[in-house]
């Protein structure tokens, strides 16, 4: 049975102005917007200067990192900006009006999405256009999967909020969610080399996927299979993290 027109436009009514009510926020936080826009073009810009002697090491790493970077620093920010909304009563606030689960969600989703991808155009401008990335693929592909990484950090923020209690607790799962996935993505040694445990652990993390997309774009001038279903992997891991999201918001802060 199909959702009717007016539920339709009434849902994606309340997405949006929830999406405004945190830009709106965020734009009187200069330092959060800092954290994401530019943290990652300096760790591109200190990294291409790290490796000067060596430019053909930026080339090997620097796509890989240019999807790194921004699912870090968008799971940080999400996850606290999240909880503090939260433990300052404003998330229940919210969910006392008639105001769905999904509908915050998706709206904190189009928000972050949004910085996300400012972000990621200007790491990958950065990278190709300033820095030298010598990528063989589409840059434009390289933004894709850059984007898909950025949101993905920011499902997985929005999701890990709902286990935390305090911003300190958030900034602790960063060992427990995105480290593991840091070490075994294949951005260190080639994934085929790991233990056959780490090796198959790896096989199930989405970071695995993005710096496998990465690596096509840089080696491959046209676009493959093997990116192609890359990429469909880290976009469903994006929209499962953001259901289970939904699935978990509480209409009571504890």
């Amino acid at each position: 049975m199909s959702t009717p027109a007016p539920a339709r436009a009434l849902g994606v009514s309340r997405t949006t102005a929830t999406a405004a009510r945190v830009l709106r926020q965020l734009r009187h936080d200069p330092r959060t917007i800092a954290l994401m826009l530019l943290v990652p073009c300096l760790m591109l810009f200190l990294l291409r200067y790290v490796y000067d002697g060596s430019p053909h090491v930026f080339d090997n790493i620097g796509a890989s990192l240019l999807g790194v970077f921004p699912l870090i620093t968008m799971f940080l920010v999400t996850s606290i900006a999240t909880l503090r909304e939260r433990t300052s009563g404003t998330l229940e606030r919210l969910l006392a009006m008639p105001l769905g689960k999904g509908d915050l969600i998706a709206g904190y989703a189009l928000a972050f999405g949004t910085l996300a991808i400012i972000q990621s155009a200007l790491a990958t401008g950065l990278a190709v256009w300033f820095l030298g990335l010598d990528v063989i693929g589409s840059p434009w592909l390289l933004l894709l999967v850059a984007l898909l990484d950025a949101l993905l950090g920011t499902a997985l923020g929005l999701f890990v909020s709902a286990f935390a209690a305090s911003e300190f607790q958030a900034v602790q799962f960063m060992p427990a969610v995105i480290f593991p996935q840091l070490l075994l993505c294949g951005l260190f040694t080639p994934r085929d080399s790991m233990h056959p445990v780490l090796e198959t652990l790896s096989d199930v993390l989405p970071m695995s996927y993005a710096v496998d997309a990465m690596n096509e774009v840089v080696r491959h001038p046209d676009m493959t299979t093997a990116f192609v279903l890359d990429a469909l992997v880290v976009a469903g891991c994006a929209l499962l993290v953001l259901i289970l999201g939904a699935a978990t918001l509480k209409r009571r802060t504890a």
